[in-house]
Parts: C-alpha cells; structure tokens; sequence
C-alpha cells in the first residue's frame, strides 16, 4: 500500500489542498492520502481554529473522496510537530504502508528543516508542490544540501503555480468578505456556523 501523508495546520483547509493531494494521489500513484493535521508550531504561528474544528473541517472536505481520510496521529499530547517524528509512528499504525510526503514548495523553501536526511530515509518519495512566489533556486539549494542517495526520492509534481492559502483566507474573512468558493461548501458552512476566524456573515 502506498500512503501520502500530508500534513499541516490546515487553518482552514481549503481547495487548493484538494487539488494538490488530489494530484500527488494521481501522479505518484498513491492508495491514499492522509490528512494529517499539527498542533505544533515551530514553523508558523499557533493555529487560530482549535483542532476539533479543524478536524470537523477536514471531515467535512475529504467526505466526498474515498482515497482522502484524516489522521489525528500529530494532535496527541506526546505528538513534537517534526516530521522526523511523526514518520516512525505511522509506520507502527500503518505497517504496510510505504509514504509520500506531500508538501509546499513554501514550506520546504522557507523552514529549515530538523533532521531532514531521517525524513527522508523514511520515505518512499518526497513530492513537492510549486508555490506562487517561490524561487526555484530557493529549492535547488534546499535539494542540493541532500545527500545523492536520497535526492533521488524527491520530486517536483507538475502543477500550475497556486497563490491560494490558509492566510489570505483567514484575512479575506477579517475584512468582512466572503470566502466562498476558495473552500469547500461544508467548511464554508462551518465557518460561518462557528464564526470561525471572526467571521460575521450568513451563509
């Protein structure tokens, strides 16, 4: 079984996650993906939703997509928020699963990694999504710092470049304005239900 994991605050989720795990799903041949939502910020700042809401909002979006399912594994009281981590514990829960990790080309460019080389040795492949904004030198030197052996296992997925995210979501809603349709319909829904992100308005 081939498993991608894609993590992330997912804060909101939205479509453009979709559309990548979707792809990743298609492109590397993938059984599934897991959806594997962080409390942990070393990276970014403390998610402003809590994690039962973002999880009610992933639920919500992947219903529709039998090969989507959410994983709780880095909402656990001992979860660190390093992948390096997170990776071994999988493996326990999913014994026979090889994994896919499914990533930004932001996320990748802009963090300096922890232990990067054992995240890899992890993996079966490390596919990575292009970013609106991002440099491609800026991943040729995070690529280059990989030892030979195991840049093989990286991946760049032939997607259009998606200026889309959590942030400009949650700024969109803070002025008042709708983000319907940058969202699925249930975490719209959800959204407005729960005044998520300081939003006013009416479904």
């Amino acid at each position: 079984m081939r498993l991608g994991v894609f993590g992330g605050t997912f804060d909101p989720i939205h479509n453009a996650h979709l559309f990548v795990a979707e792809s990743a799903r298609m492109m590397e041949g993938l059984d599934g993906v897991l959806f594997v939502p962080t409390n942990r910020h070393h990276y970014r700042e403390k998610p402003h939703a809590t994690a039962v809401d973002r999880c009610a909002m992933i639920l919500g979006a992947i219903e529709s997509n039998p090969a989507f399912s959410l994983d709780e594994t880095e909402l656990r009281d001992d979860a660190t928020g390093y992948t390096a981590d997170l990776l071994p514990t999988l493996a326990q829960k999913y014994p026979d699963a090889a994994f896919t990790f499914v990533i930004g080309a932001d996320s990748l460019a802009s963090t300096n990694w922890v232990r990067f080389d054992e995240v890899l040795q992890g993996l079966e492949r490390f596919a990575i999504a292009p970013r609106a904004g991002v440099q491609s030198d800026s991943l040729a030197r995070v690529i280059a710092a990989v030892p030979p052996p195991l840049r093989e296992r990286v991946s760049m997925l032939n997607l259009p470049e998606i200026p889309q995210s959590a942030s400009l979501i949650r700024t969109l809603i803070a002025q008042g304005r709708s983000v319907r349709y940058l969202v699925p319909e249930s975490v719209w829904q959800y959204i407005v239900a729960q005044h998520l992100y300081g939003c006013q308005l009416h479904a």
